[in-house]
């Protein structure tokens, strides 16, 4: 039997996102996050391309984002509901990492790996903010998948995307644990 590291594994069996609503400063100062970065960029990542990047938003960042949004999603036709959830999902935070899926062109690693291992920094993210004592939640919603917002509030290039916004900070509550899913209906062992 390999050896086990029972203290990565027992978190790995009992982590839990932190709802985003519920965090609040402090939040972790740069060289915290940096520890945390390093972490999330240890992800696999096929030819090592780092077909990713990151962008810190700090709380002035999130306010000019949360104003920018109601003239967005009203060109957009949002519904004022879905306006008012993505102002509060910006202006109510104090920090948050966007993770930028940024696809290198290559003959070898497919596009969908890629993306995949932007999707990959992002758990990594959420977890090792976790380790590291903050509570975390990985977000997205319709700013972040809208063309015009993310090329302009955010500066992407056209080939780059949100993979997700990942919100770190100090948990004011507990979240109570929810359903898990049910591996027998999810799993299918192949022997022969």
């Amino acid at each position: 039997m390999p050896p086990k590291n029972d203290a990565a594994l027992d978190f790995l069996l009992t982590r839990r996102s932190r709802p985003a609503k519920t965090l609040t400063t402090p939040v972790p100062d740069a060289a915290d996050l940096d520890v945390i970065l390093t972490a999330a960029a240890r992800t696999p990542d096929h030819g090592k391309l780092e077909p990713w990047r990151f962008i810190v938003l700090e709380k002035p960042a999130l306010d000019r984002l949360a104003q920018a949004i109601p003239a967005r999603g009203a060109a957009l036709g949002l519904t004022e509901d879905q306006i008012t959830k993505a102002c509060a999902q910006y202006g109510n935070a104090d920090l948050a990492v966007v993770v930028v899926s940024a696809p290198v062109k290559s003959e070898k690693i497919p596009l969908i790996e890629q993306v995949y291992s932007a999707g990959a920094v992002c758990l990594s993210l959420v977890n090792a903010a976790l380790a590291a004592g903050w509570g975390a939640n990985w977000l997205s919603g319709w700013a972040s998948h809208d063309r015009t917002f993310v090329e302009t509030e955010l500066a992407l290039t056209p080939d780059e995307s949100v993979a997700g916004i990942i919100h770190i900070g100090t948990e004011t509550s507990a979240p109570p644990e929810r359903p898990r899913p049910d591996l027998s209906a999810i799993t299918t062992w192949v022997r022969t």
